[in-house]
């Protein structure tokens, strides 16, 4: 059982890939508060361990013929060095992917143990490092398109709508968890496939090697989700995730789409069948993947420049993380073998090995030095490894701990300088209101007092007229003419009693008012004569027949009859009066 302890440097990986990966999955969810935390966990979880058993020996065979590992010394180290390298170059903030990391190592063993790198295999892991986030893209401007015109064209209510949201979330989240086991499986417990055989047998149900390694690693994925992806969301859930809802389901969506295709075995022997080259199965970036679906979605979004940093940042992880990786690992083995006396590949001299440990229920092959010195450098080496990962356990909660206080700090300066600038605003946007409005008045007294003027005036004249009149029939020599002169003033004043001028007046400023109602009239009546357009319009107003009576020069009775047939001619029903028409259009 000793053997298991060289498996701790994958379950590393396994947990930290779970840790900070989960917040590409459900950050923005958990962030928002559409879907609580526990319920992201179980699910991401339960999905993980069953893309990784179900889906993830394909991304698998591809790291092993890229060169494979047979030793436990060379998997261990292999695997310790990835997983140093992405540590060391996540706490200083420097793009990293864990597959390259694994890449990188893979290939320095190669070198250190003389076995040949298939560089055709090589090239397709480095072409799918490219396209990747490229693919991303893609995915994520065609989906966010095709999202945006769904939710324009479905009239959904909000709460409904709402409801559709979380939903997506979580079926987006849990096969974008699938798609993450599936792909990144092969960067935990790849490199141990060919060098531990550790298949058992219990009655008829029989677990092979690789099945059982792929559901160790994934356990350690799930451990990494529930124990510590939380303090990871919290701190920058709203950082690269800062997204609506709706944006989270196409970019969560189109990560979960790139990477299974690169890790569909199915969907690769489908496109060989028609003739098509097939898709290679390797693992590939989440994090840059994901960076690629929101450059996609940027697009649609109207974004007129790319963010350069970023994009160069992903560019120089593909060469500085596996460089490193390769360089690290090339010198870590010299040690391991030289100072440790352990056996990093199967093409050297085996010194002697400690035999085979057998049970009923596993069968565990490893080689360890037989000395007692090379024994306690062992175990002193495994103690001290132990040791850096509680030290990097707590350093990183500490460092979260601590950005996720100066985030608080900052959110809550920034909401007071907001508060504070709001009550500016609504105080210069109070006194604009109240001289806008004063200035208002004033105008509207000035135009007040000009039409008193100009009424006095009018009415002055207009009396003036009238006694002249009757000054000039009482001075009349015949009673003829003192007839003809009254009763042409008599007609004036009947003609005047019209208030033609007034009413039209009156008819121009609501035209004004409602001018989208009397266009709207025009158009579906084009027949209406200008009185019936009148009396229309006077009751939009909300006039009563009594009140246009008057205005028109027309009695209530005809008013009445022509109401009614402006209701037959309008189609007016009998369950409708003519105002409800009239206000319903």
């Amino acid at each position: 059982m000793f053997g298991y302890l060289f498996l701790i440097s994958g379950l590393f990986l396994g947990w930290s890939l779970g840790a900070n990966d989960a917040s590409n999955i459900f950050g923005t969810a958990v962030g928002t508060r559409m879907v609580k935390f526990r319920t992201a966990a179980i699910i991401a979880s339960i999905f993980v361990i069953l893309g990784a058993v179900i889906q993830g020996s394909g991304t698998t065979e591809t790291l092993s013929r890229l060169g494979s590992v047979d030793a436990v010394g060379g998997a261990f180290t292999v695997a310790l060095c990835a997983g140093i390298i992405v540590t060391f170059m996540t706490k200083y903030r420097l793009p990293v992917s864990t597959g390259q990391a694994i890449v990188g190592a893979i290939i320095g063993w190669c070198f250190y143990t003389a076995t040949p790198v298939d560089y055709s295999v090589l090239v397709k892991i480095l072409g799918s490092w490219v396209f990747g986030p490229i693919l991303g893209m893609l995915f994520g401007y065609v989906l966010y398109i095709l999202l945006r015109k769904y939710i324009r064209s479905s009239r959904i209510h909000m709460l409904k709508m709402e409801s559709i949201i979380r939903t997506s979330l979580i079926v987006v989240g849990a096969f974008a968890a699938y798609s993450l086991g599936a792909n990144n499986i092969a960067n935990v417990m790849g490199v141990f496939v060919n060098s531990f055989n550790v298949s058992f047998t219990i009655g008829s149900l029989y677990i092979s090697s690789t099945r059982l390694l792929f559901f160790i690693g994934s356990l350690a994925i799930a451990l990494g989700i529930c124990t510590y992806s939380k303090k990871v969301i919290d701190t920058v859930g709203n950082g690269v995730l800062a997204m609506t809802p709706e944006m989270a389901i196409v970019v969560v969506l189109a990560q979960a789409l790139v990477l299974f295709v690169f890790s569909s075995t199915s969907l690769s022997n489908a496109l060989m069948s028609i003739g098509l080259p097939a898709i290679p199965l390797v693992p590939v970036s989440s994090t840059q993947v994901l960076i690629g679906a929101i450059i996609g979605v940027g697009l649609v979004k109207g974004v007129q420049e790319l963010k350069l940093k970023m994009v160069g940042g992903i560019m120089l992880g593909w060469i500085t993380t596996p460089v490193l990786s390769g360089l690290f690992t090339f010198i870590s083995l010299f040690f391991v073998e030289r100072v440790f006396g352990m056996q990093v590949s199967m093409r050297e001299t085996a010194l002697e090995s400690l035999g085979q440990a057998e049970s009923s229920f596993a069968s565990v092959e490893y080689h360890m030095p037989t000395t007692n010195v090379n024994t306690f450098f062992l175990v002193a080496t495994i103690v001290l490894l132990i040791g850096l990962l509680l030290y990097t356990f707590f350093a990183r909660k500490k460092a979260l701990e601590k950005a996720r206080a100066e985030g608080h700090r900052e959110a809550k300066k920034k909401l007071f300088s907001d508060y504070q600038n709001a009550l500016k605003e609504i105080e210069v946007n109070t006194v604009q209101l109240e001289n806008t409005t004063l200035a208002t008045r004033l105008e509207e007294r000035k135009n007040q007092l000009v039409t008193y003027s100009l009424s006095i005036g009018e009415q002055r004249k207009y009396l003036e007229s009238i006694s002249e009149s009757i000054e000039q029939a009482i001075k009349a020599p015949t009673l003829q003419e003192k007839n003809r002169v009254l009763k042409n003033q008599l007609t004036e004043i009947k003609q005047r009693m019209s208030f033609k001028g007034e009413v039209d007046e009156i008819y121009r400023q609501a035209e004004q008012v409602y001018m989208e109602f009397v266009e709207k009239l025009d158009k579906t009546f084009p027949k209406l004569t200008s009185r019936e357009k009148e009396i229309l319009v006077l009751l939009r107003i909300g006039l009563s027949s009594k009140e246009m009576a008057p205005l028109l020069n027309i009695s209530t009775k005809s008013v009445e009859i022509a109401r009614y047939r402006l209701r037959a001619k309008l189609g007016v029903s009998k369950d409708e009066t003519l105002t409800d028409f009239i206000k319903s259009m």
